[in-house]
């Protein structure tokens, strides 16, 4: 199972932060489907951690709009649809672009040496098929918002990271990039962040998430992410 990076207002350890970090990788995996209602007592024997904490953890998660109230007492996982992804992808692309100006804006050696290193791992990851993968590809773009002064904006930047991976994971092994050099779009994005080209690196971050947008929205019209 693959590690997000998360904020959670739950103490670090404790077995509501366990409970929402096994849930969350769970829904946007795609482990859980979209619309699965979720039963306290069938998730309590399937995680083995208590009712509460799961009931607590499914309340933050309603936060990150990944989970839904359907009555009182009752969750679901969120449904999916053209229109939610064209949404996040709208909002993600307008909070990065954003976030990622302030950020070069507010360059150090430190920042250029942490994205720096963030692209490397990502790379050694994706060659050798690790399934850290995931997690080091949204390290890397975080990292390349974090001198941002903005943690508001990061806090949203990183849901919405979240948000649109889910569909990435639901269109599975139809997902196809032969026609694409991903790696090469990441190098171009890194490369104008550390030269503190502003809108060279906006341009080819926002290129990178059309793209796969394109792909994704594509497959929604055509029911492919059911």
């Amino acid at each position: 199972m693959n590690t997000f990076e998360r904020a959670v207002d739950a103490p670090a350890g404790s077995a509501t932060q366990q409970a929402y970090e096994r849930l969350r990788s769970m829904i946007v995996t795609g482990y859980l489907k979209p619309g699965e209602k979720l039963k306290i007592d069938g998730l309590r024997k399937r995680l083995d951690i208590g009712a509460s904490p799961i009931r607590e953890a499914l309340s933050l998660l309603t936060s990150d709009n990944l989970v839904e109230r359907i009555d009182q007492r009752g969750f679901r996982t969120a449904e999916v649809s053209a229109a939610n992804f064209e949404e996040i992808l709208r909002l993600r692309s307008v909070l990065e672009e954003l976030a990622l100006r302030e950020s070069i804006a507010h360059h150090t050696e430190d920042w250029e040496e942490a994205a720096v290193l963030s692209h490397h791992r990502m790379l050694r990851a994706q060659r050798a098929g690790s399934e850290d993968f995931e997690a080091l590809h949204k390290a890397f773009h975080m990292t390349l918002l974090a001198n941002s002064p903005s943690p508001i904006l990061l806090k949203f930047c990183s849901q919405l990271y979240d948000l649109n991976i889910r569909y990435r994971y639901l269109a599975g092994k139809a997902l196809s990039y032969q026609k694409r050099d991903v790696a090469e779009e990441h190098e171009g994005i890194l490369a104008a962040a550390i030269a503190h080209d502003a809108d060279t690196a906006s341009a080819r971050l926002l290129d990178h998430y059309r793209l796969t947008g394109e792909f994704l929205s594509g497959l929604l019209d055509n029911g492919g992410l059911k």
